[in-house]
């Protein structure tokens, strides 16, 4: 019977920013099809309201990924159990959605952007993403095997329009644009790095997700300016974390998806 590329049954695969509403989607998925997770996020109780209780395939664990130690720590705690680490969705990120209460700081003329949020935001996007590849690194390196799905945005790839909110000083945060144009080049170098190791690292650039909370006008708005003309829904950008950590995509690796529903190919 020919093997079946996409499976990742039983693979060991750690995802970060998992008490979030597209993580934990992304967490629940993968458990589903047969890997054993290991939600992440820095506070247990994201983890609960949104996964509920632990499974068999599911496991949370609380971890700040700007805190090494606690990163190590993680790691060494998923060794003990199951001897290696097959893959990484490295998801978590400072994105408040529009209408939010923290998207009143990280909305504003970028000329009045508090420097201390914007080194928060970076380190949050793109430092705790280096700190999990390096300590995951020398892992996946010993065992000639891996891989690594950095999620970005596609404003990695173009700029934001900030048009669409159809507001007077309200601007995407530059730090998230600056962070997201940052893990492509990051996970490109990775790459270059554990390629002769057998290690894959890849990102893809998403497009926004009309999910819950989301003002319907901006959903319209945002989705019209795509080929598809609508946002992406939930479970859109599952299927193709699976195919990048599985041997379906075996001799996929440096490379950014972009994944916008045509919006950065007008």
């Amino acid at each position: 019977m020919k093997k079946d590329l996409f499976d990742i049954k039983g693979k060991v695969v750690i995802v970060t920013g998992a008490g979030g509403k597209l993580g934990s989607g992304y967490a629940k998925y993968l458990a589903a099809a047969g890997a054993y997770i290991y939600a992440w996020d820095h506070t247990m109780a994201n983890l609960k309201s949104v996964l509920g209780k632990e499974t068999k395939n599911l496991r949370m664990q609380e971890v700040d990924i700007t805190d090494e130690s606690a990163v190590v720590y993680a790691i060494a705690e998923i060794l003990k159990k199951h001897k290696r680490i097959d893959g990484v969705v490295n998801n978590a990120a400072m994105n408040p959605a529009v209408g939010s209460d923290d998207a009143k700081k990280q909305f504003v003329p970028y000329e009045h952007y508090e420097i201390e949020l914007f080194r928060k935001e970076m380190d949050t996007n793109v430092t705790g993403m280096m700190i999990i590849m390096k300590h995951v690194a020398s892992v996946m390196m010993k065992q000639g095997t891996g891989s690594i799905v950095n999620v970005a945005s596609e404003i990695a790839v173009i700029a934001h329009d900030h048009r669409v909110y159809q507001a007077k000083d309200r601007y995407k945060s530059p730090a998230y644009a600056a962070s997201k144009t940052a893990v492509v080049g990051l996970s490109r170098q990775w790459a270059a790095r554990m390629g002769e190791f057998n290690v894959r690292v890849n990102s893809i650039s998403i497009g926004g997700v009309a999910s819950p909370g989301i003002p319907e006008d901006f959903a319209k708005r945002f989705g019209a300016m795509n080929m598809l003309g609508r946002m992406a829904r939930p479970h859109e950008y599952e299927a193709t974390i699976q195919y990048l950590l599985s041997d379906a995509s075996s001799f996929m690796t440096g490379n950014n998806l972009v994944i916008d529903g045509g919006k950065s190919a007008w």
